[in-house]
Parts: structure tokens; sequence; C-alpha cells
């Protein structure tokens, strides 16, 4: 798990969208999370990883965006703005372990040819009945 100091990204207070009765245009609960990935204090292998995602939230300088707006106070909106950076980056530290292709064996061949066959003789036995 990686911690990302709170210099590296910045937090602003915006207002959020929808439905908000009388406070809709008063108060600002959904939070602008924005993280400059070249100028953070991650590693250069996760920045490339980072700069590398096919993310649309990523924008062409390298800045990740994020907007948090699901709850009614922007507290709990900081704390998930900051949460899903979290995941976001520790997703792209995660290396996936190589795939090595391999072959079915003589059994499973075997079995899959009869079900096949078989599937073909039911669907054999539907058609017409040709009479003479």
């Amino acid at each position: 798990m990686i911690l990302i100091p709170e210099t590296d990204y910045e937090l602003t207070g915006i207002r959020a969208q929808g439905a908000g009765g009388q406070n809709v245009n008063k108060v600002s609960s959904a939070i602008h999370l924005r993280f400059d990935i070249p100028a953070s204090s991650l590693s250069d292998w996760l920045k490339e990883r980072l700069m590398h995602l096919k993310d649309s939230r990523i924008t062409d300088e390298g800045v990740l965006v994020l907007k948090a707006q699901q709850y009614r106070t922007q507290e709990a909106n900081r704390k998930d703005a900051i949460k899903r950076l979290h995941e976001i980056i520790n997703a792209a530290n995660q290396v996936k372990p190589m795939r090595y292709a391999t072959r079915p064996t003589w059994g499973a061949q075997k079995r899959r040819l009869e079900s096949k066959m078989q599937r073909g003789q039911i669907k054999q036995m539907r058609g017409k009945i040709a009479s003479d």
C-alpha cells in the first residue's frame, strides 16, 4: 500500500450536480481532487504506469481529476476522493503475473469432441423423417 502525502494532491470544494433542495445553490459539498502525476513524489516506474492507463480522468498533461459528490457532506466526499485516489494508485502498482499458454489435455480434447458429436446427433434427430 502506497501512502500519498497531502502536498501531492489539491482538493477544491465545488457545487454538486443534481437535486439538493434549498441548499443546492449555497453549499459546495462536492470535491474536485487534482493529482499531478509527473510532479508527484511517486517512483518513476509508477508514474509511467499511471500515465499509460487508458483512463479518461487523466488529462494529456498527466493530471488525474476525480470528482466526488456521492455524499451530502463535504468531509465525506473528501474522504471518498482520497480513498479512490489510493485505489487507482495501488491498482497501478500491482503487477499481474505472466500468463503462460497451456494446451488442453488429451482427455479434455476427447471429452470435448464426444460432447460435440452427441450434440450433433441430437440436432440430426430433429430433422424431418423421409417417407418413401
